[in-house]
C-alpha cells in the first residue's frame, strides 16, 4: 500500500468513526420480516423512495406472501398493487421471473451469497448486498445513489460503476465494519451531503472532505 492509499484509508476510517456516532441508528429503511420480503422490497425500491415502497408492500405481501405465490401471480393484479413505485410493468416482470427461478432452482429458499443473489434476474449487486447484509449477516458494501455521491465527494472513489466503487470502498474499510459503514454513509448522503445542495456548513466531516463548498 503506497502513501496515497494509506492516507485515503486512514481518512476513510476517521470519517467512519465520526459518521457512526452521528448516525447511530443508520440502517435499512425498508420494512420487511424475512428475506423474501426484503428482496422484493429492494427490487421495488429501484428509482423509488423507500417510504413509497413501504406504503405498497403491506398489501403486496398480504396478496403474495412468498415466492410460490409471487411466481404464480396474475400480472395485472401485481402491476396494479406496485404501480405507485414506478416502472411497474418491468418490476412486475422481474418479481415474477425471480420468484420462478428461486422456486425452480433453489426450492423456494434464497441463496445466501452475494454472487448467487446477484446472478438472479432483476437482482444486481446492490440488491444482493442489501439482502446478504440484513438477512444473512454477511459483510457488504452497499452502493446506492447516496453512497456513490458521498464516496465521490470525499475522494474515496472516482469510479462511476457501482461494482467498481464497491471494490474500492472494500479496500478502505475492515470487513467487519463494511455494512455499518454503508448505512452511516447512506444516512449522511440522505440528510447532510444531499445531491442538490449539500449542507457543508453543518457537515461533521467537513474538515476531512476535499469537496469544494463553492461548487455545491
Amino acid at each position: 500500500m503506497n502513501s496515497s492509499e494509506r492516507e485515503k484509508r486512514e481518512r476513510a476510517l476517521k470519517v467512519y468513526e465520526i459518521l457512526k456516532k452521528e448516525f447511530p441508528d443508520a440502517r435499512c429503511l425498508l420494512n420487511y420480516r424475512n428475506s423474501f420480503e426484503l428482496l422484493i422490497a429492494t427490487i421495488l425500491a429501484a428509482q423509488c423512495t423507500d417510504a413509497r415502497v413501504n406504503r405498497v408492500t403491506p398489501e403486496l405481501f398480504k396478496v403474495f406472501p412468498d415466492f410460490k405465490k409471487m411466481a404464480e401471480a396474475d400480472r395485472e393484479k401485481l402491476e396494479s398493487i406496485i404501480r405507485p413505485t414506478g416502472f411497474f410493468r418491468n418490476k412486475a416482470k422481474s418479481l415474477i421471473n425471480v420468484s420462478k427461478i428461486i422456486m425452480e432452482n433453489y426450492n423456494g429458499r434464497l441463496p445466501e451469497t452475494v454472487e448467487e443473489l446477484s446472478s438472479l434476474p432483476g437482482v444486481g449487486r446492490k440488491t444482493g448486498n442489501v439482502v446478504a447484509a440484513n438477512c444473512f449477516a454477511l459483510p457488504a458494501v452497499i452502493v446506492d445513489t447516496h453512497v456513490k455521491r458521498v464516496a465521490a465527494r470525499l475522494g474515496f472513489s472516482k469510479e462511476k460503476q457501482p461494482d467498481k466503487i464497491e471494490c474500492e470502498l472494500k479496500n478502505l474499510i475492515p470487513e467487519s465494519e463494511q455494512t455499518r459503514f454503508s448505512y452511516a454513509v447512506n444516512f449522511h448522503g440522505r440528510y447532510i451531503c444531499r445531491a442538490g445542495k449539500p449542507a457543508c456548513d453543518s457537515c461533521p466531516v467537513r474538515n476531512l472532505c476535499p469537496f469544494p463548498e463553492d461548487t455545491a
